[in-house]
């Protein structure tokens, strides 16, 4: 008979104890902001709980590894927000004062864009453009076809893979 301990459960509790310093120091080199670091380190740990609400935390043999790979598709998410946030506000840095929504408005927009490049998320990047000018710009197949210097035939497949990744998303 083994006289040895079996090792506890591992708990989402133990696990951001022994690790939540070690992962927002990491985060913070990366951003060079504490605040950011913070929050990404608190958006990592609700995805592992979101991940695992409905099972038990299963036992990590490298869970730092785990974690950054949580983390750095976070800090990707962020910056790739932070560059739609930015596009936006130069664009709008163009517009005559007369049609500079304001401040209500430009906040429901950068709401919506982040929704949107949220919804589009781990789409190829010529179906996320292909997506994109059909829906915002109301172009046709042609029109994208020629931009994307692909087939017709392709413009359809990629728009078939963009309504159905929305469609699943959206279940």
């Amino acid at each position: 008979m083994n006289d040895a301990v079996a090792a506890p459960e591992p708990t989402l509790n133990t696990l951001y104890r022994e690790h939540r310093s070690w992962l927002e120091s990491w985060l913070r080199r990366r951003l060079g902001n504490a605040w950011d670091a913070a929050d990404l380190t608190q958006d990592t740990f609700v995805r592992v709980l979101a991940a695992h609400q409905d099972k038990p935390l299963p036992r990590l043999q490298e869970p730092r590894a785990y974690l950054l790979t949580v983390g750095k598709r976070l800090l990707i998410n962020h910056h790739q927000r932070r560059s739609l946030e930015r596009a936006y506000l130069d664009a709008l840095a163009s517009l005559p004062e007369e049609q500079v929504p304001s401040p209500e408005q430009r906040w429901l927009l950068l709401e919506t864009l982040q929704a949107l490049d949220e919804l589009l998320d781990g789409l190829p990047l010529a179906v996320r453009r292909a997506f994109l000018w059909a829906q915002l710009e109301g172009l046709d197949y042609a029109s994208i076809a020629r931009r994307l210097e692909v087939s017709e035939r392709t413009v359809k497949r990629y728009m078939a893979k963009a309504y159905e990744h929305c469609l699943l998303v959206e279940l």
